[in-house]
């Protein structure tokens, strides 16, 4: 099964991030998959839950928070 990879220019949403994930522990869990096969799901999993994280850290940075005067700030 070839894996589709985006260049660094091209970035994925958080749901094509999420749904990759999706993708990768049905691998894992399915018996025949061989333990090379594993390790690299695995791996391809942790680097894509650091984008996501990453990802969702960047947004959370940028919401804005309305204080007490009803004026928008960053936090």
């Amino acid at each position: 099964m070839a894996e589709e990879k985006k260049t660094e220019k091209e970035e994925l949403t958080l749901e094509e991030g999420f749904q990759k994930l999706d993708e990768l522990v049905e691998r894992l869990e399915d018996r025949e998959i061989s333990l090379e096969e594993s390790f690299q799901a695995y791996k391809q999993g942790m680097e894509l839950l650091k984008y996501c994280s990453g990802k969702i850290d960047t947004v959370e940075k940028k919401m804005l928070q309305m204080n007490e005067d009803g004026e928008l700030s960053e936090f």
